[in-house]
């Protein structure tokens, strides 16, 4: 079976769009992850502290918000829904990691190395959408 048309669930009710707001975040977090890992380098390496880099770090909390929210909310937007999922439960231990100490910040880059993977991951389907809503018109 291949998932080409309607028969794949990020393809439902495509007529409708996909929302802006839905589109904005998808495309933000990618950029707000980056950010993230120039944040923490300039910490480490220039000096600058990790205050922005926590601030930042809690900013990131609305694309992904918003992305889990529309996914399970919007009935035609719920094929996103486990992605949606993997990038919530991978930025909350982001969070857990960054307050659990020491021995449990040395996994925070690997967390944030999937959490950007899976950002551009669900960004790539958001975007496979949009293309698929424009060829169907």
């Amino acid at each position: 079976m291949t998932m080409t048309g309607h028969d794949h669930d990020t393809f439902i009710d495509l007529s409708a769009g996909t929302p802006a707001l839905f589109t904005l975040a998808a495309r933000g977090l990618p950029v707000l992850l980056g950010l993230q890992f120039l944040l923490a380098g300039q910490a480490l390496f220039g000096g600058i502290g990790w205050g922005t880099h926590a601030s930042v770090g809690g900013l990131v909390m609305l694309p992904v918000a918003v992305l889990f929210g529309y996914s399970v909310l919007v009935p035609r937007l719920r094929g996103f829904a486990w992605w949606a999922g993997v990038v919530l439960v991978l930025y909350l231990g982001q969070v857990a990691l960054a307050a659990a100490g020491p021995a449990a910040l040395a996994f925070h880059p690997l967390n944030a190395a999937l959490l950007l993977a899976a950002s551009l991951i669900f960004l790539f389907k958001v975007e496979r959408r949009r293309g698929r809503h424009r060829i169907a018109d």
